[in-house]
C-alpha cells in the first residue's frame, strides 16, 4: 500500500538551503541556563546570520514533524533507516558518502549500513573516547584515528587527503557531512584542539572539494557545545556564503579555487 505523507513539500527558489525550526532548541523552564552544554545554539546561529543580514525568516525552510505512520516507513526492521529511505524515494540517488568529523567515531550509522556498499563512511575521530565501537568500526572505508590533543594543521592535512582518496574511491551522488563542532580546543568530551579558524578551514575545505565534483552535499551541525559554538559555526556559514559555495543558485567551485591552495596539486 502506497505510504502517503505531508514531509515533502514544494520550496520556492527564493528559499535557501538551509533547514531550521525554532523546536531543535531545548528549554526548560530557565534550567537549560544552568546546564554546561549550549542546548540553544541552533537558534544562536540563526540569529547570528540573521544579525549579519545574510538571511530573514522567510528564507529559511521549516522542517515538517514527521508523523507516527511516517516514522513506521523508515523504523521497520533497523534504526535510523534514514539513507535507505532516500535511495528509494529520491530519484537519482543510488550512491551515497557520509563524511564524519565529529570527534566521536559515528557508530550509529555505521552499523545501520554494516553490509551497504551503497553508502561509503569516512570517519575521522579521536580514537581514545567514546564509543569506542570495534565492531562499527568494520563499517568504516577511510578510517583516521587521531590523538589526544590534535591541532589544526595535522587535522586538516589528514581531513584534505582522505577526502580526496574517499572521493577517487567512491563517487557519490550525494555526501552527508557531520559537521560536528566537539573538536574545537577547549571540549572537554571531544579532546581535540582545533581552533575557531581551523573549524571554519575544515567546513570550507570539506565544500570545496565536494562541490568541486559536482556532487550535492548536505551539512548537519552534529556535536559540540560550548557557548561559542553558535558563533563559529555562523562565522563558517558566512565564510562558505562568501566564498560562493552555498546559496540559493551557488555555482560549481574548483576544489583548487582558493587564494591558498587546500591542497597541493598532487596527493600522494
Amino acid at each position: 500500500m502506497l505510504h502517503t505523507t505531508q514531509l515533502y513539500q514544494h520550496v520556492p527558489e527564493t528559499r535557501w538551503p538551509i533547514v531550521y525550526s525554532p523546536r531543535y532548541n531545548i528549554t526548560f523552564m530557565g534550567l537549560e541556563k544552568l546546564h554546561p552544554f549550549d542546548a540553544g545554539k541552533w537558534g544562536k546561529v540563526i540569529n547570528f546570520l540573521k544579525e549579519e543580514k545574510l538571511l530573514s525568516d522567510s528564507m529559511l525552510v521549516e522542517a515538517r514533524e514527521a508523523s507516527e505512520e511516517d516514522l513506521l516507513v523508515v523504523h521497520t526492521r533497523r534504526y535510523l533507516n534514514e539513507l535507505k529511505f532516500l535511495f528509494e524515494r529520491v530519484e537519482g540517488i543510488s550512491r551515497a558518502t557520509i563524511i564524519d568529523l565529529d570527534a566521536h567515531q559515528g557508530n550509529g550509522h555505521e552499523r545501520d549500513f554494516m553490509d551497504d556498499k551503497r553508502v561509503y563512511i569516512m570517519d575521522v575521530y579521536n580514537r581514545h573516547i567514546y564509543p569506542g565501537d570495534r565492531f562499527a568500526k568494520q563499517a568504516i572505508r577511510r578510517k583516521v584515528e587521531l590523538e589526544w590533543g590534535t591541532e589544526d594543521d595535522e587535522y586538516l592535512d589528514k581531513v584534505g587527503r582522505n577526502i580526496e582518496k574517499s572521493l577517487q574511491e567512491h563517487l557519490p551522488d550525494v555526501v552527508v557531512y557531520n559537521a560536528g563542532t566537539d573538536i574545537l580546543e577547549g571540549d572537554r568530551l571531544g579532546g581535540l584542539s582545533i581552533s575557531p579558524a581551523g573549524i571554519v578551514k575544515r567546513d570550507e575545505l570539506v565544500f570545496r572539494m565536494v562541490r568541486g565534483r559536482h556532487v550535492p552535499i548536505l551539512m548537519v551541525t552534529s556535536g559540540g557545545y560550548q557557548k561559542r559554538t553558535a558563533r563559529i559555526i555562523a562565522d563558517s556559514i558566512l565564510n562558505l556564503f562568501g566564498l560562493g559555495l552555498i546559496g540559493p543558485e551557488s555555482p560549481s567551485i574548483s576544489a583548487q579555487n582558493s587564494d591558498t591552495p587546500l591542497l597541493p596539486a598532487a596527493v600522494p
